[in-house]
């Protein structure tokens, strides 16, 4: 049984104002709701549909169906043959701010990639030239190639490299950075599941800390003219507005950009766009998400590919029917 603590009631009252608002965030991580999954399709629908499809949301793309939880398309020869990905529908609203990148990217890079949802969704949205998906913890880069691999994402290629390395290798060199950043874990809470000391403010603390450094190094890859998006599956303030305002002050040349699709989510916790999905909106288990134009002139650099040796890269051709 989930008790509620002192550290959810002082989280609760620093992000809400009005009593109401607070009981309800509180009440859905009480009594979590079942997260529908969404399906990012890679290849054509098949007719007929295998599944039940629930009615989409206006902000929600074209190539992402939200189906019911016991139709189990995890378990379809469909996801296995890599027709699509499946994910809570919080990280599918957090990568609509992707939308905001005007031209198509040469290089995207995913800092924090396992198991890989986001990476998959950047590609699908964007089709840039090359994906980068990078993950630092060497016992997660295995989930991350097997989804690559099985949903036939090309080109692309896994790093495994501290953000520090990709700042000092690969200043100025990527169209678009993706910080999916690690943290507090509040949002499992709202999926049914354990994380505990995730309302601790020393948990947040850490979290959030460690959020700034990955940050300021993404930051400098960050190519002239290009796009840093930043998200988080968790609650605090600290995790989410409040970094978004310290990297603003840091690098002064990130200017958030809107997102008129998400203009109904706006954050009411920043007076600069960025977005909130809440879990007692009962949509998804939650998510903040932003995203900044490097307003730097200059040319991007090349990406030194090699000099960071991936652990795998795909076919250099594109993705296969």
């Amino acid at each position: 049984m989930f008790l509620v603590s002192n550290n959810l009631k002082k989280l609760a009252t620093g992000l809400f104002e009005q009593p109401d608002a607070r009981e309800a965030f509180i009440e859905a991580l009480r009594t979590p709701a079942a997260c529908d999954p969404a399906l990012v399709w890679l290849l054509d629908r098949p007719a007929p549909f295998p599944f039940r499809i629930l009615p989409g949301y206006d902000w929600q793309p074209a190539f992402v169906d939200r189906v019911p939880f016991g139709d189990r398309p995890g378990q379809h020869p469909l996801h296995q043959q890599g027709a699509y990905y499946c994910l809570d529908l919080s990280s599918v609203f957090a990568a609509c701010v992707l939308e905001a990148v005007v031209d198509p990217p040469a290089t995207v890079v995913d800092v924090c990639a396992s198991p890989g949802g986001k990476s998959i969704l950047a590609w699908r949205l964007l089709q840039p030239e090359l994906l980068l998906s990078n993950e630092v913890i060497g016992k997660r880069t295995a989930a991350l190639i097997s989804n690559l691999q099985r949903c036939r994402i090309r080109p692309a290629a896994v790093l495994s490299r501290d953000s520090s390395i990709l700042a000092e290798t690969c200043p100025q060199s990527a169209d678009l950075v993706v910080v999916d950043a690690p943290c507090s874990g509040q949002s499992l809470i709202a999926r049914g599941k354990d994380s505990p000391g995730c309302f601790h403010p020393a948990t947040i603390n850490m979290n959030a800390n460690r959020q700034r450094r990955i940050l300021a190094c993404a930051s400098r890859v960050v190519a002239p003219h290009g796009y840093l998006a930043y998200f988080t599956c968790t609650y605090a303030r600290k995790e989410n507005e409040n970094n978004a305002v310290w990297l603003m002050k840091q690098f002064p040349q990130l200017r958030p950009l809107p997102v008129p699709r998400l203009a109904a989510f706006q954050s009411h916790l920043a007076d600069f766009p960025c977005y909130r999905l809440w879990p007692q909106q009962r949509i998804g288990a939650g998510a903040f998400a932003v995203i900044f134009r490097n307003e730097e002139t200059g040319t991007r650099r090349p990406f030194p590919l090699d000099q960071l040796r991936p652990i795998w890269r795909s076919p250099i051709a594109g993705r296969e029917s």
